[in-house]
This record gives structure tokens, C-alpha cells and sequence, in this order.
């Protein structure tokens, strides 16, 4: 075997050894790491409901919320106008969150059939609007700031 062959055949191999490495961190490493996004209707069907983290996004159900801001818990009705799942949140939700907006949560599905998550995202859309009132005076913010 000449020089040129054994070098080429060292070259195969170390390209091999690096393909076969990156698969193997790619698969053993990023499948544990994902969350999965699901709506309440898909994550009722999943067969992994209760072993897995998902991100489950769905619209707060008007009249669902209860929050006890003293102990930082909050529970609501994420739907997606199909399924309904109940969802226990311990920690404050974020200030634009209430009824009637969609929300995505990271957590698992108890079971009891209730979501648990201390993470609660706020869809919201990206577009300003003025607020209603009295344009703002110099030196002033543009709407009052809550305390």
C-alpha cells in the first residue's frame, strides 16, 4: 500500500470517527434537552403525557383564573377551543397576563390531569397603540406606571 493510500484511508476514518461522534452527541444529548410545544387537544392524546416536559400553549379561559398573589399561585383553564387542561402555576405570572390572551406554560401534566408549571410565557402582539386619554405632557411617561 503506498503513502498516498494510507493517508487517504486515515483521512476516511477520521471523518468517520467525527460523523459517528456528532450523530451520537446529537441524539443522546438534544433528546433529553427538547421540550415539546403542544396544544391541550394533542397533549390529552399523548401517549408521553405524564413522563415529559412540554410547553403546552392555548388561550386563558374567561372566568378560569385564580390568583393568590400572597402566596404566588395562580391556577387557570388553558383551551384551545377543543380540550380544556386545568393549570397550577406556583410563582407570580407575568404582569400582562389574564383572561381571554393566549399563554403558553413549561411543565408536566400530574396525575390528577392538572399541569404543573412555574413558567407561564404571554403571547402578545408586537404592535403599539396609544393609550386612550390625554396626550402626555413633557417630561412625562405616556400612561401611569403601576406600583
Amino acid at each position: 500500500m503506498t503513502r498516498a493510500m494510507q493517508r487517504r484511508i486515515a483521512g476516511l476514518a477520521a471523518v468517520a470517527v467525527a460523523g459517528a461522534s456528532l450523530w451520537w452527541v446529537s441524539r443522546s444529548d438534544l433528546e433529553d434537552a427538547m421540550v415539546y410545544y403542544l396544544t391541550p387537544t394533542e397533549l390529552i392524546a399523548s401517549a408521553h403525557a405524564q413522563t415529559s416536559t412540554f410547553r403546552l400553549g392555548g388561550m386563558v379561559k374567561a372566568g378560569s383564573l385564580e390568583w393568590d398573589r400572597e402566596a404566588q399561585h395562580a391556577s387557570f383553564t388553558l383551551t384551545d377551543g377543543v380540550e380544556d387542561i386545568r393549570i397550577k402555576c406556583t410563582g407570580n405570572p407575568p404582569q400582562l397576563f389574564r383572561e381571554g390572551i393566549g399563554a403558553v406554560v413549561e411543565g408536566r401534566l400530574g396525575t390528577d390531569g392538572v399541569f404543573e408549571t412555574d413558567r407561564v410565557m404571554v403571547k402578545h402582539s408586537n404592535e403599539y397603540s396609544a393609550p386612550e386619554g390625554h396626550p402626555p405632557q413633557a417630561g412625562q411617561p405616556p400612561h401611569p406606571i403601576d406600583e
